[in-house]
């Protein structure tokens, strides 16, 4: 070997371990981060979760009260979302990395990636004005159709480059066979891609479970269990959690925590099963 390429070459590993150690180093620091970030919601919020709190729902400062009614109503609006956004955003996505080589797949994709952008708080005011207003209340419906646009194009642009790593061997296999089109797609691709669009679809869940601005427009919010999707106001999690944390009550803000806590448990959860069923079995 040259001497020159000796010293590229020794350049090059350089370069490669200083850049990996330098990987290595970022995911140390978000990983330390995020535990510090549990671990304090876990020791503020641990000491005021019990069974009556979990299943009450909210009472005058002094009286205790829980975030029963939040708990239903935020699994209400997340189901909502999924019903609208999830189909609407996978068969999107379907869509661009079929058939979406033209220039209609291309404004869409681009539109896709503004939404994407766009502050969760105006797409509230938008739904605000579109639903809220003519119906004169807020309403579950409102709420769920909120969350589900800030779904649908996460879960489109997921679902789409899922599907664009599948081989397109596996495609041009099943076509050799005689299968159609849309059999490949839904028989061949879509088993293929599964597992990064549940992936995608969970991220979008776990995204809109925090949200607070739009329900505020939407839902707005109730003391009351849930009792309707079109004409009743919807309690949250997240906006309970904001009421209680602008409150001047420490009562108020220690149960802000616990409702914390049994927030980032939800998305954790939702984590752990779509792993679990969407693992890859030996």
């Amino acid at each position: 070997m040259k001497r020159g390429e000796g010293k590229k070459s020794g350049r090059r590993r350089l370069v490669s371990a200083v850049m990996t150690g330098l990987a290595a180093f970022c995911a140390v620091v978000v990983s330390v981060v995020l535990i510090l970030i549990l671990g304090y919601i876990l020791m503020r919020g641990v000491t005021s979760i019990n069974l009556q709190f979990l299943i009450d729902r909210p009472r005058p400062v002094g009286e205790g009260g829980g975030i029963g009614n939040a708990i239903t109503g935020t699994l209400v609006l997340l189901g909502l979302a999924s019903v609208i956004g999830l189909p609407v955003g996978i068969s999107a996505g379907i869509y661009l990395a079929e058939y979406g080589d033209g220039w209609f797949g291309n404004t869409v994709r681009f539109v896709t990636d503004t939404l994407t952008g766009v502050p969760s708080i105006v797409v509230g005011v938008f739904v605000y004005t579109l639903i809220v207003i003519p119906q004169k209340h807020f309403s579950a419906l409102a709420g769920g159709i909120a969350l589900a646009l800030i779904m649908i194009p996460i879960v489109t642009r997921t679902t789409e480059e899922m599907i664009r790593l599948v081989p397109t061997s596996l495609r041009e296999g099943a076509l050799a066979l005689g299968a159609p089109q849309w059999r490949v797609t839904m028989g061949v691709v879509l088993p293929a891609a599964s597992s990064g669009i549940a992936t995608g679809a969970m991220l979008a869940i776990a995204r809109v479970s925090g949200e607070t601005a739009p329900l505020l427009f939407t839902a707005f919010g109730s003391r009351f269990f849930f009792e309707g999707y079109m004409d009743q106001p919807i309690a949250s999690l997240t906006v309970q959690i904001y009421n209680y944390a602008i409150s001047p009550y420490d009562e108020w803000h220690a149960q802000a925590w616990a409702a914390t806590l049994v927030l980032m448990t939800m998305i954790l959860l939702i984590n752990i099963a779509v792993r679990f069923f969407t693992r890859k079995k030996v």
